[in-house]
């Protein structure tokens, strides 16, 4: 079902000081959209590196870690599959239109959101 992990979210306060500090530590920026006002997505160089986005934060989020997301084959079937084993969803997939991703997130035990994240990835708006 997971076949590796997508990536995490990170919420910071400087959105800049940590696209810096990520460059400096040989990070590839990929990507900056408005998901969640300013998104920036960077990715260490080498095959299945996992993507770090950064959002900044607003309103009543917390700086740390939003969530890891989970690439899996097929998004609607892993939905279906840990639904049926009682994981709870927010809602049914969805498609990101800025970041061309189709996800479901989803809460551990904990509360704590993971996020199923479908391996193919279109073209953002």
């Amino acid at each position: 079902m997971v076949t590796q992990v997508d990536h995490i979210e990170l919420i910071v306060d400087d959105i800049e000081g940590y696209v810096r500090l990520f460059q400096v530590m040989s990070f590839k920026l990929l990507s900056r959209t408005t998901h969640h006002g300013v998104s920036v997505e960077l990715q260490l160089p080498g095959p299945n590196q996992p993507i770090f986005e950064l959002h900044q934060v607003a309103g009543e989020e917390v700086l740390g870690v939003n969530h890891i997301a989970f690439r899996v084959d097929d998004v609607r079937a892993a939905y279906d599959a840990l639904k049926g084993a009682g994981v709870r969803f927010e809602r049914e997939p969805q498609l990101i239109k800025e970041t061309g991703r189709t996800i479901a997130n989803g809460r551990d035990p904990d509360g704590w959101r993971l996020q199923l994240v479908d391996a193919r990835r279109q073209a953002p708006a």
